[in-house]
């Protein structure tokens, strides 16, 4: 089966940290852009960052920016994100998404949700004291 597989998630008290995986299953991450998104309860998935293939390229919202950190090891197959100095208002279930259209991401474009594929289950990321 063709997915992606998130990890990582738990619950940290406010200024925590937590490192998010996401592995592909069945399929390589050549090539592709890889984004990771969040919903919270209520609300509308939200695009929080983007990783390029190779050319370094990265994208951040405004919310977490300074405090998220995005890598990939393509040799692993696997991107990771890193939170720092999280917030009640980052909690979400954190999802990770390959884009089938571009390999790059623009510094100021956000993730856009349609041109995604191979979706996982999320991982829950709970912030509170």
């Amino acid at each position: 089966q063709v997915q992606l597989v998130e990890s990582g998630g738990g619950l940290v008290q406010p200024g925590g940290s937590l490192r998010l995986s996401c592995a592909a299953s069945g399929f390589s991450l050549d090539y592709y852009a890889i984004g990771w998104f969040r919903q919270a309860p209520g609300k509308e998935r939200e695009g929080v960052s983007c990783i390029g293939y190779s050319d370094g390229s990265t994208y951040y919202v405004d919310s977490v920016k300074g405090r998220f950190s995005v890598s990939r090891d393509n040799a692993k197959n696997t991107v990771y994100l890193q939170m720092n100095s999280l917030k009640p208002e980052d909690t979400a279930v954190y999802f990770c998404a390959a884009n089938l259209l571009r390999s790059s991401c623009g510094p100021s474009v956000a993730p856009i949700l349609h041109e995604y594929a191979y979706w996982g289950q999320g991982t829950q990321v709970t912030v509170s004291s």
